[in-house]
């Protein structure tokens, strides 16, 4: 078991340039990180090429086994990183937050220890025998992001090594201490050089994306990082997973109950602050119980606390930088500029510390307004009313990205109709943004491609091979 002072000694740069992490609820100092160059890279990518032989060679008990242990391990430090994680990234400690986020570290290494994956015969007809095999792909380059910074870095990495790959990572600028400190804790159960941090610039990162010797790169970010990866990619034809930026979509049908689901669409929508990919941002209501909608949601707004991440009682805390919060203040100022209706916050107190944005919900909101037609990425959501459902889908699907959608209603027969007609990666039902280490995730349109999680996750980290005859 670490402390968080031995984590924070475990991850201080031994020397080399670095710089200093801001606590972004107070602006405190959280701790020093490497400035890694394209050097470091070159390194890190050697040393990494030279261990996945022999990792590759263990087969997949052993290596399942090792990340058995590694998520032991990620139990035994989960409240030092969990402290460390609040602090960086500014997500409370409480709630589905930050020892939500290690906890789940521990469970993705442990689910993708246990997916199985065994070859699958294509045809025996007794003249062919043909079977579908993955093998190794050799060193993959992951590339994080700085919202769920721990636990995405675990989906991509967990997968990957599974299947016998090494890899290199490259964490946020934003938020590279918890990833160095994570991965600290998993190398305790990995051989040397197999799996590294490299904490660099767009630079470190441009080279990751186009160096010869990684097989597959997989990015979780905005749409346009996600396309300067294809084209710095393609000399080389990478494999890629790409899981990019959405602006998901809710759908609340007329027979929904608005006081049952008023939780369960705050959490949709406001998990991490409103900071998360495949959270719920643009939320449709008939118009026969649209007022009922607001009205319960605000309810429930009001009362989920937003403050300091270490202090106990809040489930909200601030946005994780400046440059997010100037988006979210910018499309909130859209919108009260159009005329739409404020029913909660939308009123920053510019002497407060931190880049803490209060909860807005934004009423009687036309679907073209900025706030809608762009992701807001904060705790900001937008709620239209529709008429009919053909109306509510055609908006739904109006935008060139497709992460996830839901569909909320009374009669889960009807909503599954109504999925089926969305053009998203993931429709969820009566709930927002569930993912499960079993089910596949991944993108529609320009919310990327590939799928991660479960088995078809594990393919994607392998080259497919048929063996004929």
């Amino acid at each position: 078991m670490e402390t968080y002072a031995d984590l924070l000694t475990s991850i201080a740069p031994a020397a080399g340039q670095s710089r200093t992490l801001l606590d972004p609820a107070t602006g405190e100092a959280v701790g020093e990180a490497p400035v890694h160059t394209v050097k470091d890279l070159e390194r890190a990518i050697a040393a990494a090429a030279a261990a996945q032989p022999a990792w590759a060679a263990l087969g997949h008990e052993a290596r399942s086994a090792a990340l058995l242990r590694a998520a032991d391990a990620v139990e035994r430090s989960a409240e030092a990183l969990a402290v460390l994680l609040s602090r960086e990234q500014g997500k409370p400690l409480n709630g589905p937050n930050a020892r939500f986020e290690v906890g789940a570290c521990a469970a993705w290494l442990r689910a993708t220890a246990a997916t199985e994956l065994s070859p699958e015969t294509v045809v025996d007809d007794g003249e062919t025998h043909a079977e579908i095999h993955y093998r190794p792909i050799g060193v993959v380059g992951a590339i994080g992001p700085w919202n769920w910074p721990m636990m995405i870095s675990v989906w991509q990495l967990a997968p990957a090594l599974r299947m016998g790959n090494a890899v290199v990572l490259k964490p946020s600028e934003y938020t590279p201490l918890s990833v160095l400190a994570l991965v600290n804790v998993i190398n305790q159960e990995l051989p040397e050089g197999l799996l590294s941090v490299v904490c660099g610039g767009r630079d470190v990162g441009a080279r990751l994306a186009e160096h010869p010797a990684i097989g597959k790169i997989m990015f979780t970010g905005s749409t346009a990082t996600g396309k300067a990866i294809i084209k710095s990619s393609a000399g080389t034809v990478k494999r890629l997973t790409l899981e990019l930026g959405g602006n998901d979509a809710g759908i609340v049908l007329p027979d929904a109950d608005p006081k049952a689901i008023a939780e369960d669409l705050f959490w949709g929508a406001f998990i991490n602050t409103g900071q998360t990919c495949a959270a719920l941002k643009r939320l449709y209501v008939h118009e026969d119980i649209y007022d009922d909608v607001c009205q319960a949601l605000a309810t429930v707004a009001a009362a989920m606390p937003m403050g300091v991440g270490l202090d106990e009682a809040n489930v909200l805390g601030p946005l994780q930088n400046k440059a997010q919060y100037d988006i979210v203040a910018r499309l909130v100022e859209a919108a009260k500029d159009s005329g739409a209706r404020v029913l909660l916050g939308g009123n920053p107190d510019p002497a407060q510390p931190g880049y803490f944005y209060p909860t807005t919900l934004v009423a009687d909101i036309d679907n073209n307004n900025p706030l809608v037609a762009e992701e807001q990425f904060g705790p900001a959501l937008p709620i239209i009313r529709y008429s009919t459902v053909d109306e509510a889908v055609a908006m739904a699907n109006g935008l060139d990205v497709g992460l996830g959608a839901s569909v909320w209603s009374s009669d889960p027969a009807r909503a599954r109709s109504v999925a089926a007609r969305i053009q998203a990666g993931t429709v969820w039902i009566n709930k927002h943004g569930a993912v499960d280490p079993r089910i596949p995730f991944g993108g529609a349109k320009q919310s990327g491609y590939g799928l991660e999680f479960g088995v078809e996750g594990l393919k994607a980290l392998g080259v497919p091979q048929v063996i004929n005859g």
